[in-house]
């Protein structure tokens, strides 16, 4: 994009001169509708969500066998939800603001076998590949105990396929460690933003772990490239999987389930906001989806970007979607938060939820440490930095009142919601590397 081009957007979007000058942003979507209004443009339905749950269900029993520490969840890959009472104390004094409401922590960051929401979908992606193998061979059938995937036999039955997968870090995790586990040889291209610890617990499960220097779209790229040269190796796709968004989805109807068990109200005067870190978007646009199939209008979900990575809030803000990338205007997509740090959005979760999106906000690599000191020390909860990324959405919330008066949420409502911030990872962060982070 030339410089004319450049100035161009700017003087259309004004929001985005101030992408450009890295400073943290709120906006309030002017493209929401009602649930019902935007849920076809999604294209995918709530019997398929349900066909995904019921999957996972077959499966329970292979993960069982597979990853003894899924044994006490019955084989479902799930996460608690827990109150942060006194952190949020301590933000309504920090920020000088009263966020209102309840303030809540999905902690996805401490799933089982691999410590992010990527093991939701990325997980059940592989499942999905694995099933549909096995069935069409002739090996396998819905009705049986589906712990007999984990034996000899299929291993060997996988050995003969390949999957590749390119990412920044906690994607390729979870289909790394659960590909291999199934017999299947796996490739996982990372960006030079992976961690380290990252890329050699792949390796130590035998993964195979290909670096670049370049940024995640490279990774993405070779990925592609590498299934493409190869008929037996199929490749996920975080930006237009569909697969992958139904994966994430299920965990809407899960929070509809624990919340309901807390005894947490949500209805029209008591909506539920939630706060949904995002890299490429396929996990938060996942769950946002599952969210407004579960709670409807009563449900708000917030995307959370780095400022030096908004590419899901420039694309939607723009309706320029995948055709602008943040590079493009000349940020340089570096961010601490290396699950976010993508410089360019998918197309498809842009398109399929933006008019489902109540808002969106971008914050600096700064508050993101801060605020991961803040959580340590009050609730006793560590999690990686892209991880709090979620954090400011209710004080950023009571400062965009007008904006959510003007899309029919009141101040009232906002004093009686809910606020779940979803905390996508860090549970597996090695102890070294916690205190870096701690120390930041």
């Amino acid at each position: 994009m030339d410089a004319d081009m450049q100035q161009q957007l700017k003087n259309a979007f004004p929001l985005v001169k101030t992408l450009c000058d890295l400073e943290p942003v709120t906006w309030i979507n002017s493209k929401a509708t009602s649930t019902e209004e935007g849920m076809p443009y999604v294209g995918l339905t709530a019997d398929q969500v349900e066909e995904a749950a019921q999957r996972l269900q077959r499966f329970a029993p292979f993960l069982m066998s597979a990853f003894p520490e899924t044994a006490a969840a019955q084989g479902i890959i799930e996460s608690a939800i827990v109150p942060l009472p006194t952190l949020q104390k301590t933000l309504d004094v920090r920020l000088g603001i009263k966020s209102g409401g309840h303030l809540l922590l999905k902690k996805d960051s401490h799933l089982p076998i691999s410590g992010s929401i990527k093991a939701r979908g990325g997980i059940y992606e592989v499942l999905t590949h694995a099933e549909k193998l096995a069935i069409e061979a002739g090996l396998l059938k819905e009705s049986d105990d589906y712990s007999i995937l984990n034996s000899q036999a299929f291993r060997e039955f996988f050995s003969h396929y390949r999957i590749a997968v390119g990412s920044t870090g906690n994607l390729g995790l979870s289909i790394g460690i659960v590909s291999a586990r199934l017999g299947f040889g796996v490739s996982v291209h990372m960006s030079a933003d992976g961690r380290e610890w990252k890329k050699n617990k792949l390796r130590v499960n035998g993964v195979n772990v290909v670096e670049y220097e370049q940024d995640y779209g490279m990774a993405v790229e070779q990925g592609r490239r590498e299934a493409a040269s190869d008929p037996r190796c199929f490749f996920i796709d975080d930006e237009n999987s569909r697969t992958l968004f139904l994966g994430y989805a299920v965990a809407g109807g899960r929070v509809r389930k624990q919340l309901k068990e807390m005894q947490v109200k949500v209805d029209a005067e008591h909506p539920l906001f939630v706060y949904l870190p995002c890299g490429v978007g396929g996990g938060p646009g996942g769950v946002a989806f599952g969210l407004k199939l579960a709670f409807g209008d009563n449900v708000h979900c917030v995307f959370a970007e780095p400022t030096h990575s908004p590419c899901m809030l420039l694309g939607v803000h723009t309706g320029l979607h995948d055709a602008v990338s943040v590079q493009q205007l000349g940020i340089d997509n570096l961010t601490a938060a290396d699950g976010l740090a993508v410089g360019r959005a998918s197309g498809f979760v842009g398109r399929a939820m933006e008019r489902l999106l109540t808002g969106f906000f971008t914050v600096s690599d700064r508050q993101m440490f801060d605020l991961l000191g803040l959580l340590a020390r009050d609730e006793h909860l560590k999690l990686e930095p892209s991880a709090l990324a979620g954090m400011p959405g209710p004080w950023r919330m009571q400062q965009a009142q007008d904006a959510l008066a003007a899309q029919g949420i009141s101040p009232q409502q906002l004093s009686q919601a809910t606020h779940l911030v979803w905390a996508t990872g860090g549970g597996m962060v090695p102890e070294e590397e916690m205190a870096r982070y701690l120390g930041a």
